[in-house]
């Protein structure tokens, strides 16, 4: 445990980091995550973190040494997607009872269990996630990962990250660490380029980033490991030979990129695939980072021939959208990366902002969005339900963009929404990820169930008949009666 403690400390000592280079001694261990609270984990504990970072790594056998619901509450938690290996899809686990725990047989069925992974699926490596039950009881995890590893021939690696340590966030940067300690630099590729890079903190959500990788292709810049979508474990093996990299999300890998970058000499900035100018920007910094190392300089002239090709098209797409969605006023309830980067995508065609989440985003995103919307009122660390209601019920937003679970306070305000989180159906990255993103917000829109449920319901506008027969004592009672219960059915509708 002492050496779990250092190295969660260690991974809070953040130098890459500006705002945490500035803070004192006793501010800086203390990192820019917030630590959870008993009981909060709603959020995702560090389990689940590092289960997220690594899960996408689509060739690896992933086995979780826990109890069944440890590995029930986390499988398939992003939707991530693969072009070859469904070995991840499998979902395996060591399934400890409580008379495993009682008999202390949690090493030899860990054990047992990477036997029979081994036999039956033949992976590449395996993946080992203790949780908190698996720590609190003591098993030496690297003690059986070692052995196994030599046994079978095989790597086995292990993944301190037990829920209880702390956040999501934590438990990312911990899977980060493994791979460092494990995984990278471990194969030596013999085709190694001027050209290679990595990019980090990429899920490859509902495939987005197969948007991109073509541009990259086109300007023959090869991706030696995406970290984590779709990555293979040989690639990210030899990620130590790429010659740049890119942080498309910092909060998750941050100490990844700056670990490899004293290592290795593998220099690398934080860009984002999300909007026109922002997928731009990425590109040509890739090229400058990729010059520098060694790099034929005519590639710069490649990079702004392809750029000035791929904007052209883009552009004349979405023109057909701008008239339809230029003043339309979005609210953003999500966070992260995505709280300052879809924010520039949408200001690109005439979007109005009226509020974005900030939650899990680090300092630089939040600056980043200061300078976008130009006020601080539009930013919110969290926004509570009823809150949300108030502003979509009372028409200060024309749709809300949020994860799955906010959706339905969206729906009950009759307002629209569209899905920009993990679980989205539709890929937004990159320059054709743009005209999507845009296409799927003027649907939902301008969709004509809206005008609809927005009509008052029928028995609130039925005319009176002029030539109605008096009622009986009971039809009256009966008639007042409905209309109580449907007067009390508008109020509960009205409460979030």
């Amino acid at each position: 445990m002492s050496s779990l403690r250092a190295k969660i400390q260690d991974v809070f000592n953040e130098p890459a980091c500006e705002q945490n280079r500035g803070k004192d001694a006793k501010a800086r261990k203390e990192g820019c995550s917030k630590p959870l609270t008993p009981g909060a984990a709603a959020g995702g504990c560090a389990f689940d973190g590092a289960k997220i970072v690594l899960q996408p790594i689509t060739d690896v056998a992933h086995l979780i040494h826990a109890p069944l619901a440890c590995e029930g509450n986390s499988w398939d938690n992003r939707g991530a997607a693969s072009s070859g290996p469904t070995l991840w899809r499998t979902s395996f686990t060591t399934d400890l009872t409580e008379l495993d725990v009682v008999m202390g047989q949690g090493e030899r069925k860990l054990f047992k269990a990477i036997r029979e992974i081994k036999e039956a699926y033949g992976p590449p490596a395996i993946f080992v996630y203790p949780t908190c039950v698996t720590a609190l009881i003591g098993d030496d995890i690297e003690a059986i990962c070692k052995r196994a590893g030599e046994k079978f021939g095989l790597p086995v690696v292990p993944v301190n990250a037990p829920g209880f340590v702390g956040s999501k966030n934590l438990g990312n940067k911990l899977a980060g660490e493994a791979l460092l300690k494990h995984v990278i630099g471990t194969v030596e590729p013999d085709d190694a380029g001027p050209y290679d890079i990595n990019i980090l903190g990429e899920f490859n959500l509902s495939g987005e980033f197969w948007l991109v990788k073509p541009l990259l292709d086109r300007l023959g810049i090869r991706v030696r490991a995406c970290i984590p979508g779709d990555a293979r474990y040989f690639d990210i093996a030899c990620a130590h030979r790429a010659r740049a990299a890119m942080m498309v999300c910092s909060t998750a890998l941050i100490n990844l990129a700056r670990k490899m970058e004293q290592r290795w000499d593998i220099p690398f900035f934080e860009g984002s695939f999300y909007g026109i100018t922002d997928t731009s920007e990425a590109l040509r910094q890739i090229s400058q980072l990729l010059v520098k190392k060694g790099a034929d300089p005519e590639i710069l002239g490649r990079t702004e021939a392809v750029i000035e090709e791929e904007e052209a098209i883009a552009w004349k797409k979405l023109a057909a959208y701008r008239p339809r969605l230029e003043g339309k006023r979005v609210l953003l309830n999500t966070g992260g990366v995505k709280s300052w980067s879809v924010v520039h995508a949408l200001m690109e065609i005439g979007i109005e902002i009226v509020g974005t989440s900030v939650k899990k985003s680090t300092v630089e995103d939040k600056e980043r969005v200061k300078q976008m919307l130009k006020d601080d009122n539009h930013m919110f660390e969290q926004m509570a339900p009823r809150e949300l209601y108030a502003m979509l019920s009372e028409h200060k937003a024309d749709i809300m963009l949020s994860g799955g679970r906010t959706q339905f306070i969206a729906l009950k305000a009759k307002t629209p929404w569209l899905d920009i989180n993990q679980e989205r159906q539709h890929p937004y990255a990159g320059y054709d990820g743009m005209v999507e993103l845009v296409r799927q917000i003027d649907l939902a829109i301008h969709n004509p169930i809206w005008c609809q449920v927005r009509e008052p319901a029928p028995w609130d506008c039925q005319p009176a008949m002029k030539d109605e027969l008096p009622r009986t004592k009971s039809e009256t009672a009966t008639v007042q009666a409905f209309k109580k219960f449907a007067g009390t059915m508008a109020d509960d509708l009205g409460e979030c």
